[in-house]
């Protein structure tokens, strides 16, 4: 392992980019459903380049790689048996490249199931619908990667499930102007299949790390993200194609409600928001676990929710109401449980070392 390797495994340092990534995540997650649903509201009305945009920002990642590449160089050249020549360029191997591309597959329908639903349903909506992706998540998390939950954490998991689900008793109050039945529960339904794909997805990206057979850091994260949304983006590309979407671009960019400049910004925006919040989820799982991804996802959910109900001026009905009661108690159970842990295992350490102490001291 090399130096930049041993500095990106510090605990300091993943400290350091466990809060980068979680506003990574953060930004992610709020802005990139407000734009999506910006660019349907506004007349576009295509799906699969929705889609596309989610994990189309792909290119972005060369400059943290480049950035990255060109330090180890230097720290190649300062090491007196090395050379800048003998920095490593790239870090994934043939087994990790082929999980990354398997979850960028499945990430790419992923992404058409959300864009689905978001073109049919309030980001309100669709947001509180995700939230039930944490129940996915720690299941998922609990068979693969053999997670261990508290009561507290049980307790939190049950609750935001049953938050999303309130969402299902009245499933057309908030129908869109214009919008028929059929195609709300359809979008619906769609939303409730990508927050089941994706809870599956982040325990299998914590899955991949540990089977990986090599020294995870940070660097080779980037790599799998941009691997990873390669592939997805292919997939999105080729319903692209299919669809024919990219013979209507021009044509929407020209009908688009906010006007062309606009729609073009909308677009590199979408792209942009999207790429921070996939980065950032893997990244949270790099330097904590799917879980905590999964956490940090559905403690957002009110920020969305507020800024879709003011941007967008989306009513928020009783139902609403009493599933974001229902999340945000299921956050502070999730946290509360964490910080009693916590506060035990620095106990039961303190406790192990004076016990230690003592036997050296009588020996």
């Amino acid at each position: 392992m090399d130096k930049e390797q041993q500095q990106q495994n510090t605990p300091s340092v993943k400290r350091t980019l466990l809060i980068f990534n979680c506003c990574l995540l953060a930004v992610g997650n709020c802005g990139g459903p407000l734009i999506m649903r910006l660019y349907f509201v506004h007349g576009g009305k295509r799906v699969w380049l929705s889609s596309c945009l989610e994990t189309g920002g792909w290119p972005i990642i060369f400059i943290p790689l480049l950035i990255s590449y060109i330090h180890r160089r230097r720290l190649a050249a300062l090491d007196p048996s090395g050379s800048p020549n003998s920095a490593q360029f790239i870090f994934m191997k043939p087994r990790l490249f082929l999980a990354s591309a398997f979850i960028g597959i499945l990430t790419g329908f992923d992404d058409y199931l959300y864009a689905y639903g978001v073109a049919r349903l309030p980001v309100s909506t669709s947001a509180l619908i995700i939230a039930c992706q944490l129940a996915f998540t720690a299941g998922f998390a609990f068979l693969l990667v053999k997670q261990k939950f508290t009561s507290y954490s049980i307790n939190a998991v049950v609750l935001l499930t049953i938050g999303g689900a309130v969402l299902a008793l009245h499933t057309s109050g908030d129908r869109p102007a214009g919008e028929s039945n059929k195609d709300y529960i359809a979008g619906f339904l769609m939303t409730v299949a990508a927050a089941v794909v994706y809870g599956f997805v982040l325990p299998l990206v914590e899955l991949t790390y540990k089977k990986a057979r090599q020294q995870i850091t940070y660097t080779l994260v980037l790599e799998f993200q941009l691997i990873m949304s390669l592939f997805a983006t292919i997939v999105c590309a080729i319903g692209m194609l299919i669809n024919n979407d990219f013979q209507v671009i021009p044509r929407e960019a020209e009908a688009f409600g906010l006007g062309k400049f606009r729609y073009y910004l909308v677009l590199v925006l979408s792209a942009i928001l999207w790429q921070g919040f996939f980065l950032g989820a893997i990244g949270v799982i790099f330097s904590s676990s799917s879980l905590f991804s999964g956490i940090v996802i559905a403690v957002l959910l009110p920020v969305t929710e507020i800024l879709a109900v003011i941007i967008f001026n989306e009513r928020f009905q009783a139902e609403k109401g009493v599933s974001l009661a229902l999340n945000l108690w299921g956050f502070l159970s999730y946290f509360y449980g964490e910080i009693k842990h916590n506060k035990r295992k620095k106990l039961e350490l303190q406790r192990y070392e004076e016990t230690t102490s003592t036997q050296v001291a009588n020996v």
